[in-house]
């Protein structure tokens, strides 16, 4: 009998789910049975949670690879020991010393431990399952991570069982409550945080995005690995740092001096340029990151304050790019007419704006599911007549090529630009354009989002009937709703025709509807800064893990529901998604931990809801 040539790969892929489905079983059942264990055991933090900061600190210095590989070596000397390089110790080894440092010393600090200890032990957790996954996969099986030939390394089994006990330690007793620090500092003070804060934030994003690249510029084979063990690294400092409060008190910082914290960070993203980060490459999908963003603002407003579903919104951001571009002078254009960018981009803005409002004079009538067919339709019908040239204006399957950049005061957009001695790469100046952009569509958003028509949109997310009770004229609200989200869309297509110098039709394809839909669902429907960081991770994510290959979509498509099972409400929600979908109040405390009892004199219960 003849075996297909596909089959013992499918087999041992089985294999491996079947042994990781049965491991999280088992896990999750010793987790249970631990908690319940450890409940009223205060005591136990202390010993638990140095046991497994030692563990950790060892498994550090511990050989984490067999051998080498074909691919070449694994990053950071896995496969030495400590006694072989004793300051070898980089990369993803020293992220899990420093949190074993980290989960040895929080019990004997005067901060919150058990929340702490829980933010470590899953950073730890993600570290050994990043760094075992990929030598399994491309090293050829167990061996290559415990023991082959006389070689052993445990490195990363030992760091998973410390981060488990880590995170064990933090059911040792009840939880502590999140410290709240008071925002009312002196001025020049909260300045110099909110300056420092969003300085060490541009060095983090340039320090993820030049993750995996050498010296010279060359991608690292293991780019992946490196990226994501990185991310492991931050996402267990932002957890600790939340539980510190600081994260909390940040927020309420920049809120209180809001019009300076946006300036500051408009000049720290400028900033991007001139660090590690500022390469052709980078500066073009950190354009596209923009384009992304300003476009799923939009479509925050039809989707996150209005709660209409649009699954053909992509649709509008090709209507403002076809539009820029039979304005743009091109010679495959239709119009053959050259008008300054600004004018275009307007013009661009109000087209799809009226496209937008025609598609949303259907919402008077239908609703839920039944809207949502009428957007789909709506996608393909603009994906169809693009592709056959219905109209004259699309070019067909020949799209509209060669569109010139944006020329201002005599500087092509396209080329490279030198301030001083330093040289910035191509792009940089439509970078600075989608920037100032993505600045403008987030102040407009956030004005009408705490406006009367955005507390209007948010009435008829919740009950569109008892809006309707109340007096709002739920029919036009939602017409004005895919209006203003089509104009911005619009306006975003516009820098994306001249940005791409071409213009076609499967560009805009139902995929790419879905992708910025996930982008507002993953950053938090109705929040700003959720779907700016939404459409960033959907864009810069599988480009970090584009030397996976086959693997890329699958760890991509795992990390999203991963994102979506233990945050439904998104990455950084606003208030009421927050409250609706996570129970948490406003300062992301869970509702049960609001409900603690009230000492005497009812300070207990208002310094934990404060």
């Amino acid at each position: 009998m003849t075996i297909p040539p596909g089959w013992p790969i499918l087999g041992l892929g089985l294999l491996y789910i079947a042994i990781a489905v049965a491991v999280v079983l088992a896990l999750r059942l010793l987790w249970q049975r631990s908690a319940k264990a450890l409940a009223d055991k205060p005591g136990m933090l202390r010993p638990i949670a140095i046991a497994g900061g030692v563990l950790a600190v060892l498994a550090a210095l511990l050989p984490w690879v067999t051998f080498r590989f074909n691919d070449g070596p694994y990053p950071d000397l896995a496969t030495l020991q400590f006694f072989d390089e004793p300051w070898g110790v980089t990369g993803f080894r020293l992220f899990v010393l420093l949190l074993g440092v980290v989960a040895i010393a929080a019990p004997f600090l005067p901060v919150p431990a058990r929340r702490v200890e829980r933010a470590i032990g899953l950073g730890l957790i993600a570290l050994g399952l990043v760094n075992t996954i990929f030598p399994l996969i491309s090293g050829g099986g167990f061996g290559a991570i415990t023991a082959a030939d006389g070689a052993f390394a445990f490195g990363g089994v030992a760091t998973l069982v410390a981060g488990w006990v880590v995170a064990t330690s933090a059911k040792a007793g009840p939880l502590e409550p999140l410290p709240h620090w008071n925002p009312k500092v002196p001025r020049l003070l909260a300045y110099a945080v909110l300056v420092v804060s969003y300085v060490v934030l541009l060095l983090v994003v340039a320090w993820m995005l030049d993750a995996g690249t050498d010296p010279d510029g060359n991608t690292n084979t293991y780019a992946g690995p490196i990226f994501l063990s990185l991310l492991s690294f931050l996402g267990a400092a932002l957890g600790a740092l939340h539980a510190f409060g600081f994260l909390g008190w940040l927020t309420a910082l920049s809120e209180r001096h809001r019009v300076f914290s946006i300036g500051v960070l408009v000049v720290c993203a400028l900033a991007l340029p001139f660090t590690d980060a500022g390469t052709d490459y980078w500066m073009t999908i950190a354009v596209n990151v923009g384009v992304y963003a300003a476009t799923a603002i939009g479509l925050n407003i039809v989707v996150g304050l209005a709660g209409l579903l649009d699954l053909g919104y992509i649709a509008f951001l090709g209507i403002g790019a076809y539009i820029a571009a039979n304005f743009s002078g091109a010679a495959a254009s239709a119009l053959h007419v050259e008008l300054p960018f600004v004018l275009v981009a307007v013009i661009a803005a109000i087209v799809a704006g009226i496209f937008g409002a025609i598609v949303g004079s259907p919402t008077l009538r239908v609703r839920g599911d039944y809207l949502a067919i009428v957007t789909l339709a709506f996608g393909e019908i603009f994906r169809k007549a693009a592709q056959f040239n219905i109209g004259g204006m699309t070019g067909g399957a020949n799209a509209i090529p060669n569109i010139p950049p944006i020329n201002w005061f005599g500087r092509d957009f396209s080329a490279p630009l030198t301030i001083g001695s330093v040289r910035l790469p191509s792009g940089v100046l439509y970078y600075v354009l989608i920037m100032v952009l993505v600045a403008l569509v987030m102040v407009i958003f956030a004005n009408l989002k705490n406006s009367r028509i955005g507390r209007a949109w948010i009435a008829v997310r919740e009950d569109e009937d008892a809006a309707r009770a109340m007096g709002i004229k739920t029919g036009q609200v939602k017409i004005l709703a895919f209006l203003i989200g089509a104009m911005l869309a619009g306006l975003a297509g516009a820098v994306f025709a001249h940005k791409t110098s071409t213009v076609a039709y499967n560009s805009f394809q139902f995929i790419e509807s879905v992708t910025l839909l996930a982008a507002v669902i993953l950053g938090g429907m109705g929040s700003i800064p959720g779907a700016v960081l939404g459409a960033a991770l959907l864009l810069v994510l599988p480009e970090k893990l584009r030397d996976l290959q086959d693997w890329r979509l699958f760890f991509f498509g795992l990390a999203l529901v991963v994102i979506m099972r233990f945050r439904p409400q998104g990455l950084m929600p606003d208030r009421h998604r927050r409250a609706e979908l996570a129970d948490e109040g406003a300062d992301g405390v869970p509702i049960e931990e609001l409900n603690v009892p009230d000492a005497p004199d009812g300070s207990t219960a208002q310094a934990v809801a404060r």
